[in-house]
């Protein structure tokens, strides 16, 4: 069966990723919605002082771009807070955390390659 190459949220099934609390995410772009095998794109969303506990991909790169609320993010040992229409970029091998710190936040993830909830790509 061909892949349709548009995708909308209301029609992908959410989930709740490893090593994250209170987040649902949605794989828009991803090898099972549209074939993609080296990027995934996904939405998460995520309740006020839950997110990503610290942690590192082995060979992934990933950006964040905030499209509502307010978040806590540490890289390496940078740490700053974000607001709506911020990105920021996690190296590869590089330990991360993203933390909500609005009652709202909604937050478009980049991964390259892709990731894939594949627990072999990621560090505790």
């Amino acid at each position: 069966m061909k892949p349709s190459y548009r995708v909308r949220q209301s029609d992908v099934t959410p989930y709740a990723p490893a090593n994250h609390s209170g987040t649902k995410n949605f794989r828009l772009i991803g090898l099972e919605t549209v074939g993609a095998k080296n990027l995934e794109v996904l939405i998460g969303e995520l309740e006020r002082g839950k997110g990503a506990l610290p942690h590192a991909h082995p060979g992934i790169e990933q950006v964040c771009y905030l499209l509502e609320g307010e978040a806590h993010v540490e890289v390496g040992d940078e740490k700053f807070e974000m607001q709506s229409g911020e990105a920021c970029f996690f190296p590869a091998q590089t330990m991360h955390l993203f933390i909500a710190t609005s009652a709202r936040v909604k937050v478009m993830v980049i991964y390259a390659p892709a990731y894939g909830e594949d627990p072999s790509k990621v560090i505790r």
